[in-house]
């Protein structure tokens, strides 16, 4: 089972809070989660620490991060 400040990366492109674009891969910390596991809220940052995005994702949209997992860096934008 998720729990918060675990480390997880996505599986499926979702849409941040304030309209970001995440794609699979894209790594965060679980900041919350909803009861019973339904959902939950992932903080997603730059290299530097700061929050890029938040996002309110399923289970079944994440992964575990492991320790074979890669830093990748791209630039987001929030979708028009």
């Amino acid at each position: 089972m998720l729990r918060e400040h675990d480390q997880v990366v996505l599986t499926a492109s979702v849409l941040g809070d304030g309209n970001e674009v995440l794609q699979p891969g894209d790594a965060g910390t679980i900041i919350h989660v909803h009861p019973e596991g339904r959902a939950l809220v992932v903080e997603f940052l730059s290299l530097d620490g700061e929050t890029v995005a938040i996002a309110t994702v399923l289970p079944s949209q994440i992964r575990p991060a492991t320790g074979a997992d890669l830093t990748h860096a791209r630039i987001v934008k929030a979708a028009a």
